[in-house]
């Protein structure tokens, strides 16, 4: 109990006086999960948006895959980056194995279908309202896609901070492919396994302190976005 406690104290400290080595690994962290996210979004968003306005031979088995695919295993992921970027791999002469790049490619793959299952959810409730409209406007397909992204844009980005809060604690796909190299390419899940491993609480509860923070803060972000969305929709 008095080393927890003594940890605990440490971490605190870690945490106020902004230790060097725990901001490197946070910005790396935050870096890396903000690319992956902005990533799928650029696909996972266009991509739910057709699929939701689109009627066609074997829809459904498209949403089962969509649905099938938002629990991808990490470790899966991990593997198959890894098999496609190690030097014997089709991709290997890029040399972006044990990079950010690499952990970019590996969370973007995890969360696209998360991304587009969620907003092909959001947008083809919202198309059942607007498809009448759509219609007697003559709008073509990529007009009706932007037209509701346009309108659904609180709902999706709360899909968004889905995304990333996803992205920001996973550990399986980015240890394989990152290697969890000081100072290249550790990361605060990562990190909080190694450091518990070899014993250091201190450094391991800073950061678990400051990845709790991020995801308090983000469901936060995303209850006052759903209220801003529902009073948007009062108007």
């Amino acid at each position: 109990m008095q080393d927890l406690a003594s940890a605990t104290s440490l971490a605190l400290q870690l945490v106020l006086s902004g230790d060097a080595d725990l901001v490197e690994i946070v910005g790396l962290s935050l870096r890396v999960s903000l690319s992956a996210t902005a990533l799928a979004c650029a696909i996972g968003l266009p991509l739910g948006a057709l699929v939701a306005i689109s009627r066609f031979p074997g829809r459904g088995a498209v949403l089962i895959v969509m649905n099938a695919l938002m629990g991808l295993p990490p470790v899966v992921v991990g593997l198959l980056v890894y098999l496609h970027l190690s030097r014997s791999g089709p991709l290997g002469f890029l040399g972006l194995l044990y990079t950010p790049t690499a952990m970019i490619i590996a969370q973007t793959i995890l969360i696209t279908p998360i991304v587009a299952a969620l907003s092909r959810q959001v947008l083809e409730d919202l198309h059942a309202e607007y498809a009448e409209q759509f219609r007697s406007l003559c709008l073509s397909r990529w007009q009706s896609v932007q037209a509701l992204l346009w309108d659904a844009r609180y709902s999706l980005l709360t899909v968004g901070l889905a995304g990333f809060g996803r992205a920001v604690a996973e550990v399986g796909a980015v240890i394989i492919v990152g290697g969890n190299i000081d100072h290249l390419t550790r990361v605060m899940t990562t990190a909080i396994a190694l450091e518990t491993s070899k014993g250091d609480l201190a450094l391991a509860l800073a950061l678990g302190i400051v990845l709790l923070v991020i995801a308090l803060g983000v469901n936060a972000l995303v209850q006052g976005l759903r209220m801003t969305a529902a009073r948007q929709a009062y108007v």
